[in-house]
């Protein structure tokens, strides 16, 4: 893995060799750490009428925790609000066959996945499952922009899709405004690789900007 990694061989302020790019600095990580804590205070009523509504509307946790490959391909344990019935990942094989990209592709979306509640759907149709992400970005697992963490493990990975796992894992990113689910994983880490090619602080506010429109129209939500 670490020949395939993507080189980050300047630094994002000073522009010296051996300096730490954007997407690995300190300033990125504080800051994006206070800004998700300041989210999560601001949004504590909206999460909460969240968390009332999924338990009104089925039995489970209100919480789920998948486990993703972040940073280098180390797993770690993503908040997500819970959207499916709570058996969802044991159905998942037998449902492999509808996969949207295939049935051996290593990405796994379904339209009309019928293990989604009626809650989920309203929340994933607006993103808004994906808010308790604000903690991971606390707890320096993920950033607010980054390249979206995977279900599968690195090694499902191939050798040109490595390159993705050289920064943290973000909430939103250049694949979030380019067609979401639409989007097969080859194109994703494509967007992906230009990110990091093009990281910075002006890239991630465009990005975090244009994120509440694409979400709003709706564009290849599932």
């Amino acid at each position: 893995m670490q020949n395939a990694l993507w080189v980050h061989d300047r630094g994002w302020f000073s522009g010296r060799q051996g300096g730490s790019p954007w997407s690995l600095s300190r300033t990125k990580r504080l800051g994006e750490a206070c800004a998700a804590l300041l989210l999560l205070l601001l949004l504590s009523p909206l999460l909460l009428g969240i968390a009332l509504l999924i338990r009104l509307d089925s039995p489970g946790p209100v919480l789920f925790v998948q486990r993703r490959t972040g940073f280098r391909g180390r797993r770690f344990g993503m908040y997500k609000f819970r959207s499916m019935v709570a058996d969802a990942e044991a159905l998942k094989d037998s449902l492999r066959h509808l996969n949207k990209h295939g049935a051996e592709a290593i990405d796994f979306k379904i339209d009309a996945d019928p293990r989604v509640t009626a809650v989920g759907r309203w929340l994933r149709r607006t993103s808004l499952d994906e808010l308790p992400n604000l903690i991971n970005v606390v707890r320096g697992e993920m950033r607010l922009v980054g390249p979206r963490p995977t279900s599968f493990n690195a090694s499902r990975y191939h050798e040109h899709h490595l390159g993705r796992l050289s920064i943290y894992p973000g909430m939103t990113g250049l694949w979030q405004i380019s067609g979401r689910s639409d989007v097969d994983f080859d194109d994703r880490v494509e967007l992906d690789m230009d990110y990091i090619r093009r990281q910075g602080p002006l890239l991630d506010l465009w990005i975090l900007l244009k994120t509440p429109v694409e979400v709003f129209h709706g564009h290849g939500a599932a």
